[in-house]
């Protein structure tokens, strides 16, 4: 099917923007194709999920339906990161619950000599990480494990940074997006209100910190007082809160 068909077609089923995203990244298109990327548009897919792709903290990453897509707002966990290490030599990375990897191979790349291990409990989005690793060639800076915030499965080893985007959504919350539905659920929801995954990493993560080194955490909008509560039963001290470009605090960081 000649491109400007497919644009047609996809125009309808969304906007000319989208459609436009969609006829550039793929280039000719086939009939079916073109009918497919139509449907999942009138379903309400994301066109990250249509395409495989999206971008986070200027480099593109593959996604697919057994991760949760990069989001603007976790950029913030990023800059809080580099604005405390950027430019130190050899740091030790552990980021849990990796996902597509985004976060850690965006620290990586702008952190010298780092390196690090990235842990999920989800096998599939373990090979959505790898391949992301294997694109933006860090496969032999980050070790890609499985396990849990519980049990991550690493020897006890010790790092400097330790980063998470957990679950923080709570079972049933009515504000979730539409985009989201197509995320998995593993990924978004967590019980306790939400505050499952912290209670699990404030318990853990103990053991893997290093003298002097932080936890950077994002938070949901209005979980700040809650997680540093956990944080600081768990004998973690608060270092600062981040705001994303809305205002909203989503970044707590903390020591021990």
């Amino acid at each position: 099917m000649k491109i400007n068909q497919a644009f047609a077609i996809l125009s309808s089923a969304s906007d000319a923007h989208t459609a436009r995203i969609i006829t550039e990244h793929f280039g000719k298109m086939s009939r079916f194709a073109v009918w497919r990327a139509a449907r999942c548009l009138r379903r309400g897919v994301p066109v990250a999920k249509i395409i495989h792709e999206k971008w986070f903290y200027g480099i593109p990453f593959y996604t697919n339906r057994h991760t949760l897509d990069p989001r603007p707002d976790t950029e913030t966990l990023v800059e809080s990161v580099l604005g405390d290490w950027r430019g130190v030599n050899g740091v030790r990375i552990l980021d849990m619950g990796t996902g597509t990897g985004c976060i850690i191979i965006s620290v990586l790349k702008n952190i010298p000599n780092a390196s690090g291990v990235a842990i999920d409990v989800s096998r599939r989005a373990l090979r959505v990480a790898r391949k992301n690793a294997q694109r933006h060639e860090m496969g032999a800076r980050m070790d890609i494990v499985r396990g849990t915030f519980l049990t991550p499965n690493i020897h006890h080893e010790q790092f400097d940074i330790i980063v998470s985007n957990p679950p923080y959504i709570a079972p049933g919350d009515t504000r979730v997006n539409a985009g989201a539905t197509f995320d998995p659920k593993i990924a978004l929801y967590a019980e306790n209100n939400g505050l499952c995954a912290y209670e699990q990493i404030a318990d853990t993560a103990r053991s893997y910190i290093k003298p002097g080194g932080l936890i950077y955490l994002e938070i949901g909008s209005g979980m700040s007082r809650a997680v540093r509560g956990i944080f600081a039963r768990m004998g973690w001290k608060f270092v600062r809160a981040d705001k994303d470009l809305t205002g909203k605090i989503r970044v707590l960081v903390f020591s021990l």
